[in-house]
């Protein structure tokens, strides 16, 4: 068994996003409960959240943009850039937590406290550009942890990850001209899913040409072709990067049971997309993974789905 670390923090349900919105405090509950009621609770190391510096939260997101983000919040805005991005006067102290809480647990893998970890955070992240809020996303976890990997830990290679059925923009553009971090993502196809990026041919710029890897996926498919584009892509492409962490933003909104796209993968998908992920790890990274919550908003399903996440995790 692994020494598996679990985020939670019931202060990541202040971030209210009112009603009617899919990004809810209850996707966390859910998931707890879930964990909860598998009998795994007492086997994972709970972790509190302590909130960010602002100097790694500046590594990805202009400083200007950070200000904007916390005067927006002190002036009672309930939305921030696009209407979708729905907040309140807790929403920039709540991301903040989400940043510091994910920062704590990479240093606490690194110090060999524990194997890897599953962080359940939110606002999530992925979709958040350098300077605006998008998809629900303030700040880019996933970027600024792999930042944090490299500046305070020295890690040279990181390796994301990234399977939520949304194309992850914002990770992609922090990255895409740096040859020390490889994106990959596997999503629905952008031509028939917000946010309309992500095709194959989006590979990486200048020095970054050749380590951004898209695997876009046709609507109505499901757990064969994900199998299928995860071997042709994934496999031969961090053979040859050969990642010393792995970073993994989960997103469980590709199941059949999820309204959020029309991607069909099986609770058995998911847990085959982890079980590969661990191996990669195994492989490349002695074992060392962070896996950060991204989307995910079918409530039935969400308990389930996070408690076969930490199994794996456990069962390394």
């Amino acid at each position: 068994m692994k020494n598996t670390g679990y985020l939670h923090d019931v202060r990541y349900m202040l971030h209210d996003t009112g009603p009617y919105h899919p990004e809810i405090a209850d996707r966390l509950t859910a998931m707890y409960n879930g964990i909860k009621d598998a009998g795994l609770l007492d086997q994972l190391t709970l972790i509190p959240a302590v909130r960010a510096d602002l100097k790694w939260v500046e590594t990805v997101h202009d400083p200007k943009y950070i200000r904007r983000f916390g005067d927006i919040c002190m002036t009672g805005n309930r939305t921030f850039d696009y209407p979708d991005n729905q907040m309140c006067a807790d929403t920039y102290e709540t991301a903040l937590l989400a940043v510091g809480g994910i920062l704590d647990t990479v240093r606490r893998m690194i110090a060999g406290e524990i194997d890897n970890a599953f962080c359940a955070v939110r606002p999530p992240g992925h979709h958040a550009e350098r300077d605006q809020a998008m998809g629900f996303c303030y700040f880019n976890n996933i970027a600024i942890a792999a930042r944090y990997l490299q500046m305070e830990h020295g890690i040279q290679r990181v390796g994301i990850i990234d399977f939520d059925v949304h194309h992850g923009n914002g990770t992609q553009h922090t990255f895409e001209n740096d040859p020390t971090v490889f994106y990959y993502s596997i999503h629905q196809h952008p031509s028939f899913a917000y946010p309309g990026t992500g095709r194959e041919f989006e590979a990486g710029t200048a020095d970054g040409q050749g380590f951004t890897k898209n695997s876009p996926v046709l609507p109505g498919q499901g757990d064969d072709s994900y199998r299928k584009l995860i071997e042709r892509d994934l496999f031969p492409a961090f053979d040859r990067f050969r990642p010393e962490v792995l970073l993994v933003s989960a997103g469980f909104d590709g199941h059949y049971d999820d309204d959020m796209s029309d991607i069909n993968l099986s609770t058995e998908g998911y847990s085959w997309i982890m079980q590969t992920i661990m191996k990669l790890g195994n492989q490349y990274a002695a074992g060392r993974i962070i896996s950060v919550l991204e989307g995910g908003y079918c409530l039935e399903r969400l308990g389930e789905l996070a408690a076969n996440h930490v199994r794996i995790l456990l069962n390394g």
